[in-house]
């Protein structure tokens, strides 16, 4: 192992209504990609503007999913009230600046991105110089063209209107502040349970709120899978026959595998008090298969 590597820069987790933000696009990527919880794209997305069905950072985080993280240790949650009050005086001149410092950067990036178009296509635009020349009455002789002279000409002429600049929308917090640790009480919900389990297997799972559901399971990264299981969560270890039928038919509806997912009651979970006990869930898998002495007389 590498002792000069670099520690690897810990996560924060912004803790706001109850639950955690991710501001940051890398930190985001890596809960996404190596960690396994997708969250909700909340904020705008600035290439599109406003839409409903395209959004941008912040990543939302439900319960389930911060309290998987945290658990984890694959980030911190914390509390940024320091940065509720109104900026002072300072703080709003830092900004300023740093909002024309990006403007700045925008205009010298087109700048010498025009130069280096004008650059390649520099032969037809002596040529049609010179043609415009010579329609004005402009002697052949007279005309004194050089490349160097017309890139000299193209930016001097050049100009950057700011009100067509592209601004940031305000994500991660440029400035250093102070933010203070959020413990969270352990979730020994069995929902979460289910949640933690299913991750456990390998699984992205998601809220199911959508399709009526408790969660919503998937193979891989929602971005590429379709989801393929429903799951619902059971309090009990008896499914009733109105739940069979409504959540089996619900299943056909939207084209996944129908799960129920309870916990079983164990005699060792009981003789110890230990925190990290955790009951032992179970799954039930329903293939809806509709009636066969019909499909055959049809």
């Amino acid at each position: 192992m590498d002792s000069t590597a670099e520690p690897e820069k810990p996560i924060y987790l912004t803790y706001l209504n109850g639950t955690g933000f991710c501001f940051n696009v890398d930190d985001y990527m890596k809960i996404r990609t190596e960690f396994r919880v997708v969250g909700s794209l909340v904020g705008t997305c600035n290439i599109r503007g406003w839409t409903p069905d395209v959004n941008g950072l912040p990543a939302e985080f439900n319960g389930y999913e911060t309290q998987l993280l945290i658990e984890k240790g694959f980030a911190h949650l914390v509390s940024k009230d320091s940065l509720n009050h109104a900026p002072n005086n300072e703080e709003r001149k830092n900004y300023q600046e740093l909002l024309e410092k990006r403007i700045n950067e925008q205009e010298t990036l087109l700048k010498t991105e025009k130069l280096r178009e004008s650059e390649k296509n520099i032969e037809k635009i002596l040529a049609g110089k010179r043609k415009k020349m010579l329609k004005s009455g402009i002697k052949q002789q007279d005309i004194n063209l050089t490349p160097a002279i017309v890139l000299n000409e193209i930016a001097e002429n050049l100009s950057f209107d700011k009100q067509n600049a592209l601004l940031d929308i305000p994500c991660e917090h440029p400035f250093d502040h102070e933010g203070t640790i959020v413990k969270l009480p352990r979730d020994k919900s069995l929902k979460y349970q289910v949640f933690l389990d299913l991750w456990e297997r390998g699984m992205f799972v998601t809220s199911g709120e959508a399709f009526g559901a408790d969660f919503i399971a998937y193979p891989g990264d929602p971005m590429m899978f379709h989801a393929s299981h429903i799951v619902i969560v059971m309090n009990g270890t008896e499914i009733s026959k109105t739940d069979l039928i409504t959540k089996g038919r619900l299943a056909v509806t939207v084209n996944k595998i129908c799960i129920f997912a309870y916990s079983v009651n164990d005699e060792s979970m009981h003789e110890s008090e230990e925190s990290d006990c955790r009951p032992k869930i179970r799954y039930q898998t329903l293939h809806w298969e509709g009636c066969k002495d019909n499909a055959k007389k049809t």
